[in-house]
């Protein structure tokens, strides 16, 4: 597994995020040419290497015309809309977006659709954030760990006046993420950085247990005397114990999709390549019933399981989080029964019995072909696995069968879910309260 490790030392912005991820080696040319794709004009990105209390790190500028323009969040999704960027790279950059969108309009008691946006909608803070969304997708790492954020200290100058730090829009972003207090009177983490890590990591903590491969240095504009002012992101892989693997859990929150759009969806992901797929009633905005349609896969799946997802159901976001889980050896097995063969799957673990699970469609055929009740065949089935001694010479399955076993339609393998139950769950799109205010940036 390929994982990316944020320590925001002295805090994060979207210049220092994209300075690091530069600095790691995504293809810089691929960058340009996405920003390019936004036709902001006279827009160049600059990038120099520099040195912070000693250190060499990748400082990102971006120059631009003198602008006052204050743009809505349809403005940015239009502008993201007529660009190159992929559908990935287009709804990465919007979800980053609807994060600091959706912090203006709870701090200021007003509406996505209303609020503008103030510094992030700036040239600079949108090549930040189009930039930072591209170098992600580039980069093509499994999981993001982001260790705790420092916000900084005293305040900061708004558009709406004096402030402290941090700012009420990065305060709502920053809910439910894990701050460090460092004594530096300076606002170390703007609404760009705040977005950033609210939406991308997985989880928050130390540096995890992993090889270390790259390490990027993004560079802050700020100078402080003692601390050198960088962002670094590790990058490398860790191999998970026996048994536990990472799965991805797409999920997205649906007020206004038939159950028949639903079922057709389902359908769609599982030949996909999904591992499982489910939904649940819920609560959803505005009062209404919705439906919470979750999709189990491989990572290496998300990307094409999305655009289904967003194909069918028109959703605006997906929530995408990296999970891990524990499985059991498995493999497959068939026993004679008096009415006939009946296959099935074997599931085991070090130091306990194995387990045989029945094929439901083999019990069903065989119990139809012979008039004899569905429970009998199931009996007769397992009783034939108990005798034929099976259970002794259990090995595992390989990693192709492994996965291909994984997504046998006949497996279900559902973690432990069941299927459309009518259960009340209070997710919204894109789970995440986010918040961006208008703030003197550190890194701009």
């Amino acid at each position: 597994m390929k994982i990316a490790w944020l320590e925001c030392a002295t805090g994060i912005s979207g210049d220092m995020t994209l300075g690091a991820l530069i600095d790691l080696g995504v293809d810089l040319k691929a960058i340009r040419e996405a920003v390019e794709s936004l036709h902001l004009p006279d827009v160049v990105l600059r990038v120099e290497t520099v040195i912070k209390n000693g250190f060499r790190s990748t400082h990102v500028l971006v120059d631009h015309p003198e602008q006052h323009a204050h743009r809505h969040y349809s403005d940015i999704c239009a502008i993201l809309d007529q660009s190159a960027l992929t559908e990935t790279q287009k709804h990465l950059a919007q979800r980053l977006f609807l994060a600091v969108a959706e912090s203006e309009a709870r701090v200021h008691g007003s509406t996505v659709e209303q609020v503008h946006f103030h510094e992030v909608g700036a040239v600079d803070s949108i090549v930040d954030i189009v930039g930072v969304a591209v170098a992600f997708d580039l980069l093509g790492v499994d999981r993001i760990v982001c260790s705790p954020v420092p916000t900084g200290r005293g305040f900061v100058h708004i558009d709406h006046g004096i402030c402290p730090v941090p700012a009420p829009g990065t305060a709502e972003i920053l809910k439910g993420v894990p701050l460090a207090d460092i004594p530096v009177e300076a606002e170390l983490t703007t609404p760009t950085g705040a977005a950033i890590v609210k939406t991308l990591a997985d989880s928050f903590g130390p540096l995890p247990a992993m090889t270390i491969e790259q390490v990027g240095y993004g560079a802050g504009t700020m100078t402080f005397p003692q601390r050198a002012n960088v962002l670094r992101i590790f990058v490398g892989h860790c191999t998970p114990e026996p048994g536990v693997e990472y799965v991805s859990l797409l999920e997205t929150n649906l007020d206004d999709v038939s159950p028949e759009v639903i079922g057709h969806t389902r359908s769609r992901l599982m030949d996909g390549g999904a591992l499982d797929v489910y939904s649940l009633a819920i609560d959803s905005k505005k009062d209404r019933p919705g439906t919470l349609l979750s999709v189990i896969c491989r990572p290496e799946t998300c990307d094409g399981l999305e655009a289904i997802v967003f194909a069918e159901t028109k959703t605006l976001g997906i929530r995408r989080t990296l999970v891990e889980r524990r499985t059991q050896n498995r493999r497959i097995c068939q026993v004679q029964t008096p009415w006939g063969t009946v296959g099935g799957k074997v599931a085991w673990r070090t130091g306990y019995s194995a387990a045989f699970s029945p094929e439901f469609e083999d019990c069903a055929k065989v119990a139809r072909q012979h008039g004899v009740p569905l429970r009998e065949v199931y009996l007769a089935a397992e009783s034939a696995f108990q005798q034929s001694g099976q259970s002794a010479t259990m090995t595992p399955l390989s990693g192709a069968d492994r996965l291909a076993d994984s997504q046998d339609s006949h497996s279900h393998d559902h973690d432990g879910h069941t299927h459309d139950s009518h259960t009340q769950d209070g997710h919204t799109h894109d789970s995440h309260s986010h918040d961006h205010d208008h703030h003197g940036h550190d890194h701009h």
